[in-house]
């Protein structure tokens, strides 16, 4: 009788610690989902802005025809910057496809504050009707993905801290649930926002 009662003990034992297991499995993969459903919401404001760029551009080729390579620096950092995000979309959790993001978007606002900079002595294309309205929409835009990343980091902060702190820490690896990367911007120049005011 007393063996009997001792297995039921271990029996329950056992369950508590396999839901406890389960448990902190679940919570993982609920924060992981929640970190990469906020990268989606940044995804779609870079999506935006990269479709806005080629209509700048475009805009700015008439009046700016002796500044061609500054337009084809914008448009190239563009396309390496919306390759890098299709990268990173398609695993934030990606320590190198997220470096790679922050290091295209850096050189995006490089050419983009440098077209802005030369689009400052040209009056008419400031004035342009198309010019103001693609300026507006990508002011927009930009705050959007300055949104998005502070609750993407938020997201990843909270699976980190979660990930790193113990018990989790000791299944998270087994389980496969690698590190997440942040969305930071390192290098000065790269934090400052684009200004696209033509008021």
């Amino acid at each position: 009788m007393a063996w009997i009662i001792t297995a039921v003990v271990i029996g329950l034992i056992f369950l508590v610690i396999i839901a406890w297991v389960i448990g902190i499995y679940n919570k993982l993969v609920s924060l992981r989902n929640r970190f990469k459903n906020a990268f989606a919401q940044i995804d779609v404001q870079l999506k935006r802005r990269y479709d806005l760029i080629p209509n700048l551009v475009e805009t700015a080729k008439g009046y700016m025809k002796h500044e061609s390579e500054t337009l084809e620096a914008v448009i190239a950092a563009r396309n390496q910057a919306a390759g890098a995000a299709k990268t990173a979309a398609a695993n934030p959790a990606d320590a190198q496809a997220m470096q790679g993001l922050v290091g295209a978007e850096g050189a995006l606002t490089g050419a983009m504050g440098k077209l802005f900079a030369v689009m400052e002595a040209y009056p008419d294309l400031k004035a342009n009707q198309n010019m103001m309205q693609v300026s507006e929409e990508l002011t927009s835009t930009e705050n959007k993905i300055a949104f998005a990343r502070q609750s993407y980091n938020d997201s990843v902060t909270t699976y980190k801290t979660y990930r790193e702190s113990f018990p989790p820490i000791a299944f998270a690896g087994m389980f496969g649930f690698t590190d997440a990367t942040l969305f930071e911007i390192k290098a000065p120049e790269e934090r400052e926002v684009v200004k696209v005011s033509f008021t």
